[in-house]
């Protein structure tokens, strides 16, 4: 398996490069030089398997020489036993054709579980053969730095470092970063919103020197192997209703568009997807690109779904990239245009490209509050608000006649992550787990920093330098 870059300019790496560089040396996003295949026979027998199984057998179409098959099935038997549902990632029917997958049954209650607590084990296992030891630094809007501190606290050859927008995560969502005692996990609270966190994620990697002296990686969905890890879901999903023979659309609430850009990928391998909806809050760029092929941020809106408040969604560069034919220098010249003038015009052709695949809503607060009450009162269980704006898009898209047939709607986040706007909504309020049950007791671990590359790297270095 060979990877190329989005803008060109790096050499194709196998799958050891992808998984420890993070972002490609000229600034790119890695994707595979050829999507693999799966078979109508492989798909279907899916059905029933165990989900470490069907882990093992995707994955394994992405590593290469790099991992046996038989080593992934122990890595994803391992990562997939801390789930507390026997079926890890189960459906639960809501409609005559519409089903919620849900995916927050991971020991951080959230999606990003799945890819984070195999990425941390194939972390450490290249880099004990190697001998090495990197330092691993996340941008999160809330669920992403909980997931890899988790699943990386454990790992001897890895230092990790999470920014977070300071004031606009929820608390649940801190404290699950931030009571983590740990040598080699750290928390820095930024002063900005997640864009900030991110810009300087970017930065970070820019700075050769820097990235040298701390050897520095990433596991935002920059990553490549966290979007390998999140399609296995897909798969599951569609075997269980029925794939290949009948086609599933899915329903995907996300802000950095690495979720949803995870279902194109499967669809790429031969899974039968129909189309893909891309669900987002007031913060609904990717809805604009979308449907006008104007990709400009207007400003980060603070909601009920703070996972999502993105503007600058780092993912859409690998479908931009796939839209203008793969062509690298195309997609630079977009991307630079974008960072000089903070916007840019998707080409007519790329834009037809893309909306074959993908189709958008954007829900307000006002419905996505609505959607969480109307569906406590129609099954008696509470979805958090990330659910609830996906619901919304699901509900809207299919009366629109966008969607027919069967949708499945991710579910990305345990309710309990986000009670106050739970509660709020409904009028109950959601119990953490036992796990979590003294969260609130735990002291907290963090450091503060403005929204400045060279303040963050300061930080980094003075600890892990």
């Amino acid at each position: 398996m060979t990877y190329l870059t989005t803008r060109g300019r790096a050499r194709d790496a196998d799958f050891e490069t992808v998984l420890t560089a993070g972002l490609a040396p000229d600034g790119g996003l890695y994707l595979p030089k050829a999507w693999p295949q799966a078979s109508a026979g492989e798909i279907a027998g899916y059905a029933g398997a165990p989900y470490a199984a069907v882990a093992a057998d995707v994955l394994a179409a992405f590593t290469g020489d790099a991992f046996s098959r038989d080593a992934l099935l122990r890595l994803a038997d391992e990562a997939y036993a801390s789930f507390e549902h026997e079926e890890t990632a189960p459906l639960t029917q809501v409609g005559d054709e519409d089903w919620i997958l849900e995916l927050y049954h991971g020991p951080t209650l959230a999606f990003k579980d799945f890819a984070m607590q195999i990425l941390g084990r194939l972390f450490d296992r290249v880099l004990a053969r190697r001998g090495e030891r990197l330092t691993i630094i996340a941008a999160t809007s809330g669920d992403t730095g909980a997931a890899a501190i988790h699943a990386l606290a454990p790992c001897d050859h890895v230092d990790i470092v999470v920014l977070h927008p300071e004031g606009r995560v929820t608390e649940v969502q801190r404290r699950m970063m931030t009571t983590v005692e740990a040598p080699n996990v750290m928390n820095i609270a930024v002063k900005g919103d997640f864009d900030d966190c991110q810009a300087i994620v970017k930065s970070l990697f820019a700075d050769r020197a820097f990235v040298d002296r701390v050897r520095l990686s990433g596991v935002n969905s920059i990553n490549w192997a966290r979007l390998a890890a999140q399609t296995v879901y897909y798969f599951t999903a569609a075997a269980a209703l029925g794939a290949p023979d009948e086609p599933i659309h899915f329903v995907v609430p996300t802000g950095n568009f690495g979720d949803v850009f995870a279902g194109y990928v499967a669809k790429k391998m031969g899974l039968n997807v129909g189309r893909l909806g891309v669900a987002t809050n007031a913060n609904d760029i990717l809805h604009r690109v979308l449907t006008t092929g104007e990709y400009r941020p207007t400003g980060v809106a603070p909601t009920m779904s703070p996972s999502m408040d993105i503007q600058v969604a780092s993912n859409f560069e690998r479908l931009l990239f796939d839209a203008l034919g793969r062509d690298g220098a195309a997609t630079r010249a977009l991307m630079d245009k974008f960072s000089k003038t903070r916007g840019m015009t998707v080409p007519p052709s790329a834009l037809e490209f893309m909306q074959k695949d993908f189709v958008s809503y954007a829900a307000d607060e006002t419905a996505t509050a609505a959607e969480m009450r109307a569906h406590f009162e129609a099954n008696g269980t509470l979805i958090d608000p990330h659910t609830a704006v996906a619901r919304v898009a699901a509900k809207a898209l299919r009366e629109d006649g966008a969607l027919s047939g069967r949708v499945v709607t991710l579910s990305t986040a345990h309710p309990a992550k986000f009670p106050d706007a739970v509660a709020a909504a409904t009028g109950e309020t959601p119990a953490l787990p036992p796990a979590y049950a003294d969260l609130f007791e735990r002291p907290e671990f963090i450091a503060h920093a403005p929204a400045e590359p060279a303040a963050v790297a300061a930080i980094i270095v003075e600890r892990f330098g």
